[in-house]
């Protein structure tokens, strides 16, 4: 060994940080990254490892420790010769000069996994895309229906879940066919389509779009912008929302808080209503606007039609929020604001799940998960008639999954961060009105569906629970069984089949079947991550992500 790394015991740093403390440092903070791994990968965890997302920030924040520490001990208290010691510390930051000046961070994976692109490769889509190319055409028709529409998220009934058409189950034999693809700008949105038209929004620049596209051919109709850009490092750039078409109108709500109606012949804006000014959270407090702070990923929730009402959540200061507020369709008027107040007195804050109508011990109500509650609502009124417990904050542990009415009197919540299922019964006290809630089991380890839904069906509900297909017993909670990697994506039941859009764009074919797991098919349609919902218009499936959408005819038996 040469003289330059040799080991000089009487070093009179060495003393100050003498290397067994380092070693123990090191050994306790990689000996943590063990236990969490290993933790991690069992069924039964101990709460918060079940959460692969905080396993593997744990996991970096303990192993940057670790590894801080041995630098801090050679470069500045071991007995290593001091030219040694210089090659390490200059050399350390000569490397990370050329990693930040080669690459640059793109984004989070929906289990906290960084990703990072060269520098020299195109900036993110939405600056690129700039302002929509629309070739002048004359005013379109989404106001007609057929049996064909998909107007909204989730599909016709916002259930995850449509009776049809009869999909072919072999993708070998006769294989979806690719209709167009096209770039698009960056949002989580997904589509909605009507009579041949369909509608998403998207961010470009620093401008939220509601943008038009034709089905058969991907050619844009209309565009409407407003000022206004979500962007969050672990959530991503652009809106969250999807729009609802409701006769012959769009109904979009912005990441920022802007309601639009408009008119769906042109894009036309009609009337609009900007939530943050309503309820006071525009101010700016430690760098960030106050609503950003309190709703920390964007606003989410897609509009919901109700009779002569367009309903969404509305938010507010802490302790005063709206959990929902509901507009008159037609001019944009107030109609009611509601709030569901917890245990303490105050109000609860709005997340990201969507409104739903539903008719629960016989009484038809708006189901919606608020920040740390689910509660039930008078869609005329907005009189609160039962809340329940579930735990959540909008800028952590976030609650963004569909409360289900699995059936007449019982409603399936789930989520992630270790939250999992809860299975409450709605019933009516003696005078038929007077509507609680009580839980008939909860089970933490099952459908942990983090930003993604369930499809209920035969008494089962199938998921992605932290990135894996599981299928749970709705009578007691069981599992029955749990299998397919498909990361953060979505599902959408079609009759006894499940397609399933993997977070890389893969789209697979799988059985409802709660017997076993078993995978018909699969296809690449997309290219980058995807968190966003699918669209099934007919036998054409629109998909998308924040930089590329695309239109497959799937085969029909």
């Amino acid at each position: 060994m040469s003289a330059d790394i040799s080991k000089t015991r009487s070093s009179p740093t060495a003393a100050l940080f003498p290397g067994w403390i380092a070693r123990l440092i090191i050994a306790v903070t990689l000996s943590f990254v063990v236990v969490i791994r290993l933790l991690g990968r069992t069924q039964d965890p101990p709460r918060p490892l079940n959460d692969p997302a905080m396993c593997n920030l744990l996991t970096l924040i303990f192993t940057f420790v670790a590894a801080l520490t041995a630098w801090i001990w050679f470069c500045f208290w071991s007995g290593y010769s001091l030219r040694a010691r210089r090659v390490v510390f200059f050399g350390t930051f000569a490397v990370i000069a050329a990693a930040f000046g080669l690459f640059r961070f793109i984004e989070f994976s929906g289990s906290m996994v960084p990703r990072f692109a060269p520098r020299w490769q195109a900036a993110a889509p939405d600056r690129q895309l700039g302002q929509l190319d629309l070739t002048p055409a004359a005013a379109i028709d989404i106001a007609t229906t057929s049996p064909d529409d998909f107007p909204q998220f989730l599909g016709p009934q916002r259930t995850c879940w449509l009776p049809g058409p009869e999909l072919a189950r072999d993708w070998l034999a006769n294989p979806p066919k690719l209709i167009w693809k096209r770039p698009i700008g960056a949002a989580w949105s997904a589509f909605s389509a009507v009579n041949g038209y369909a509608v998403t929004m998207e961010q470009r620049g620093k401008d939220e779009w509601v943008t038009c596209y034709e089905i058969s051919t991907g050619t844009p109709v209309w565009g409407h912008a407003l000022e206004g850009r979500h962007e969050n490092p672990m959530g991503g750039v652009g809106p969250r929302s999807t729009p609802t078409i409701h006769q012959g109108r769009v109904y979009a709500l912005g990441a920022t808080g802007v309601l639009r109606c408009l008119d769906g012949a042109s894009g036309k804006l009609l009337w609009s209503d900007d939530l943050r000014k309503r309820y006071e959270v525009t101010t700016i407090v430690n760098w960030t606007i106050l609503d950003e702070a309190l709703v920390q990923w964007g606003r989410a929730a897609s509009p919901l039609i109700v009779d002569r009402l367009v309903v969404v959540p509305g938010g507010g200061p802490a302790g005063k929020a709206k959990n929902l507020v509901a507009f008159e369709a037609e001019t944009g008027r107030l109609a009611w604001e509601a709030e569901n107040l917890k245990e303490d007195g105050t109000a609860d804050q709005i997340a990201y799940a969507s409104p739903t109508l539903v008719t629960l011990a016989g009484l038809r109500q708006i189901l919606i998960v608020n920040e740390s509650t689910a509660s039930g609502h008078d869609p005329a009124s907005g009189e609160r008639l039962w809340s329940f417990p579930w735990p959540g904050h909008s800028n952590g542990d976030a609650s963004s999954s569909q409360a289900v009415a699995t059936d007449p009197t019982h409603v399936l919540l789930t989520k992630g961060y270790s939250g999992g299922a809860e299975l409450i019964e709605i019933s009516a006290g003696p005078d038929g009105d007077k509507l609680s809630a009580k839980s008939e089991w909860k089970v933490p380890r099952v459908l942990q569906t983090k930003f993604t839904n369930v499809v209920v069906n035969d008494g089962h509900a199938f998921g992605l629970s932290e990135g894996i297909l599981e299928c749970v017993e709705l009578a007691s909670g069981k599992r029955k069984w749990k299998s397919g990697r498909f990361e953060h994506g979505q599902i959408l039941g079609v009759g006894d089949l499940l397609l399933v859009l993997s977070e890389q764009g893969e789209l697979c074919l799988a059985e409802l079947n709660p017997a076993k797991f078993n995978q018909l098919a699969s296809l690449q349609v997309l290219e980058g991550k995807t968190w966003n919902n699918l669209c099934l218009y007919g036998k054409q499936l629109l998909v998308r992500n924040a930089q590329e959408a695309t239109c497959y005819e799937l085969p029909l038996r």
